[in-house]
């Protein structure tokens, strides 16, 4: 080994012999075999990759059968297969959200509403009778907005029939309630019918349910009005 007065020779200008230098030892490159952990490990997460990707992609191309409401699905109404009809839909990560035909039995009903071509979801039907609902005919005497469609939220107002009030004045309508759901717009039909009154049936709360009987029964009217909302769009 160099000694440190052969590096001070060195300095001054003298010559160290080669043979009292460090021979550097060779490293030699080994081809990783396949019992190596990190190749063990690089196959194993291409492996994963490929079968997430596979998995994903026949996911996202699956269809399954889900129910499609026919006809507007109102709260409280009992749901049938006349209501619905049977589509073939990718739903992806969504699946078991929505309504499909083994999920139709007896004694459903609806919990809110589902407007028509809408998937029905899980959450919109129940086994359970709402007994806080209950379903009125009412028959406006104004012009009825092209809105007011089955599955709609509207108002149902009190026009009264006297309309002086107590003071000489004009008495105003009142609101009788703030939402109501549709259930069904009918149209009189048939050979025998006579004027053309529409009647409105709308489900409304048991609470105002004397009310509204009581404007119905009036000799005013009850005219229905249409709130903002995808049905009555």
């Amino acid at each position: 080994m160099t000694t440190t007065q052969d590096r001070r020779t060195a300095r001054a200008g003298e010559r160290v012999p080669y043979d009292d230098l460090p021979t550097p030892v060779a490293v030699r490159l080994r081809r990783p075999g396949w019992r190596d952990p990190r190749l063990l490990l690089g196959v194993a997460l291409v492996g994963v990759s490929v079968l997430v990707g596979a998995w994903a992609v026949g996911t996202a191309g699956r269809t399954v059968p889900v129910l499609v409401a026919r006809e507007a699905l109102v709260p409280g109404e009992a749901v049938t297969s006349a209501d619905l009809e049977v589509r073939e839909v990718r739903l992806g990560t969504a699946d078991g959200l929505y309504l499909g035909p083994e999920d139709l039995v007896d004694g459903l009903h609806a919990s809110r509403t589902v407007a028509v071509g809408e998937l029905v979801p899980a959450t919109a039907v129940t086994n359970e009778v709402d007994a806080d609902l209950r379903t009125v005919a009412v028959t406006p005497r104004g012009p009825l907005s092209r809105d007011v469609v089955a599955g709609a939220e509207v108002e149902l107002w009190h026009v009264p029939g006297d309309r002086t009030g107590g003071d000489g004045g004009v008495a105003a309508p009142r609101l009788l309630v703030a939402s109501a759901t549709v259930a069904e717009v009918a149209t009189p039909s048939g050979a025998f019918t006579t004027g053309g009154a529409v009647s409105v049936h709308v489900v409304v709360p048991l609470d105002v349910l004397p009310d509204v009987l009581g404007a119905v029964a009036d000799d005013g009217s009850v005219e229905v009005v249409p709130l903002p909302g995808p049905a009555g769009s």
